[in-house]
């Protein structure tokens, strides 16, 4: 394996164990402030060590992921599921998630009796 003496930069540590398909969207996420190294906004020059808790925000959801082992360059999916312990909670199930009720691209304004059916089931009748 390619194992890192020492500490790693965050960017490149995130690519290598496959959170990131490359390394300059690694770096776009640091600075977009979408990783988090101990609860601090991470840049992507920022080392990790083993021990680290890093929080990544991918589709509006947190991964948090423990450092296990520094690595550098990229290795196969089984080795990199070995650098990193994925500590993210699973995901809340489907019949607790509340609807948002979409109207259908291109469909227009809608009218005032939908406008109304609309508020209605909202909650947000008029008197």
């Amino acid at each position: 394996m390619t194992d890192a003496v020492g500490p790693v930069r965050i960017d490149s540590w995130l690519w290598a164990v496959r959170v990131y398909k490359t390394r300059s969207a690694a770096t776009t996420a640091c600075r977009a402030g979408h990783v988090r190294l101990g609860g601090e906004r991470a840049k992507a020059a920022q080392l990790v060590r083993p021990g680290d808790e890093v929080r990544v925000r991918i589709a509006g959801f947190d991964r948090i992921l423990v450092v296990r082992q520094t690595i550098v360059k990229r290795v196969s999916a089984p080795l990199a599921a070995l650098a990193a312990d994925d500590k993210t909670p699973p995901p809340p199930p489907r019949e607790l998630t509340a609807f948002v009720p979409m109207r259908d691209r291109g469909a227009g304004r809608p009218t005032k009796r939908e406008r109304r059916d609309l508020d209605k089931l909202r909650g947000r009748e008029s008197e």
